[in-house]
């Protein structure tokens, strides 16, 4: 049967648009394929930095604690009743400052008696010594007998030997009135009064002291580190003083320097770690006693070494690795030796010859023969431009 031309030529008419929009997606897929072929992946995105030949100071960090190298609690040494106190709590105090006065009345008393005693004891000696000379000299030693004669001889010897013990009981009296005026025995800055006037106060009372004196300038860091760097220490300690920095838990309010004065004569079994002291001038007194503390040990430099950021190196499955940037700006993949780490930068003992330049950021998306975009810190904040600018 045939069909009529007019069904036909419709049919054929509508079926040419279909045919050329075919047509026309298979030219557009072929371009853009070609394209593709032609310009390959994008370039990623990184920042660099060069391997550097420079010294790097050798440093550990560690978390120290600030303590007063020297804290009294003053205690009284007499029994006695608090008349006066002679300081505010918090008060910068030096040497020799007077604390407080106990009450004194019973103290002269006793000294009282003391002088009175010696005064009878010297009245005693000199009336025995005079008896003894007197029967001492020639011509008159027939007079007596010789047994008298030796008595008078023993008591003179008796009453001076009682002279000198009347003698150091007025010393001892003087001495116990001295302990009334209790002073402050190092510099320093007091902390809470325990006990104030009319308080009735023990000699070396264990339970209780009138007042805790902490010496503040110079101070002391105390610290601990990893039993494997003593060796280390102790040669750096040897040869110069160890340099320690601090910085306040905020790395902000507190930076002092110092220099390690004592290392501690055995290693803690339990933890491995040994304890070492850093002596501060604290003339500011920013450094405060139980206060925590960054602490950085600086050991020395290791000179000549080459130097890289910290972050280029990242965790490999065989070991550390780096991405270098060859001439032609695609990377390559290289295992590194990291001998050691300090605050930002990683020494490398072999991997990466100086000069060369390495990947700091961007290698999450970074694969061996990766093409490479070299930005800047400036060049990723700034925004990107605006569609069809």
């Amino acid at each position: 049967m045939t069909r009529p031309a007019s069904l036909t030529s419709l049919r054929c008419s509508s079926l040419l648009p279909f045919a050329l929009l075919g047509l026309g997606a298979l030219f557009l897929a072929g371009c853009s394929e070609n394209r593709t072929q032609k310009t390959g992946p994008s370039p990623v995105p990184v920042q660099v930095a060069a391997a550097e030949r420079r010294a790097l100071p050798r440093s550990l960090n560690a978390i120290g604690t600030a303590q007063a190298l020297r804290t009294v609690a003053v205690k009284s040494q007499v029994d006695g009743v608090i008349a006066t106190v002679h300081f505010r709590e918090g008060d910068e105090l030096k040497a020799g400052d007077l604390l407080v006065t106990l009450d004194q009345r019973p103290f002269e008393n006793s000294l009282r008696m003391a002088r009175a005693e010696l005064a009878n004891a010297a009245a005693a000696a000199a009336q025995a010594a005079n008896d003894a000379d007197r029967y001492n000299s020639p011509g008159k030693q027939d007079v007596i007998s010789k047994e008298q004669f030796d008595t008078l001889q023993t008591k003179a010897q008796t009453t001076k030997s009682e002279l000198q013990a009347r003698e150091a009981a007025v010393a001892n009296a003087e001495l116990q009135l001295g302990y009334t005026s209790i002073r402050a025995p190092i510099n320093g800055r007091t902390g809470q009064l325990n006990l104030h006037e009319g308080a009735l106060v023990k000699a070396n009372d264990a339970s209780s002291s009138l007042v805790t004196i902490n010496q503040l300038a110079p101070i002391a860091v105390a610290f601990a580190v990893p039993e494997r760097v003593l060796d280390e220490v102790r040669a750096a300690l040897a040869g110069d003083c160890i340099g320690v920095h601090v910085t306040g838990r905020d790395n902000a309010t507190v930076q002092a320097d110092g220099v390690v004065d004592f290392i501690d004569n055995t290693v803690d079994p339990s933890t491995g770690m040994i304890t070492l002291k850093a002596r501060f001038a604290n003339a500011d007194h920013a450094l405060w006693p139980g206060r925590f503390v960054n602490v950085e040990l600086r050991l020395g430099a290791d000179a000549d070494r080459i130097v890289v950021p910290a972050p280029a190196v990242q965790a490999g499955q065989k070991g550390p690795q780096i991405f270098v940037i060859k001439p032609d700006r695609t990377v390559e993949l290289r295992p590194v030796t990291v001998a050691r780490t300090t605050g930002d930068f990683a020494v490398l003992s072999a991997g990466v010859a100086a000069g060369e330049t390495v990947v700091t950021d961007g290698q999450l998306r970074l694969v061996p023969g990766a093409k490479v975009e070299i930005r800047t810190l400036e060049d990723s904040a700034r925004p990107a431009p605006a569609a069809g600018k």
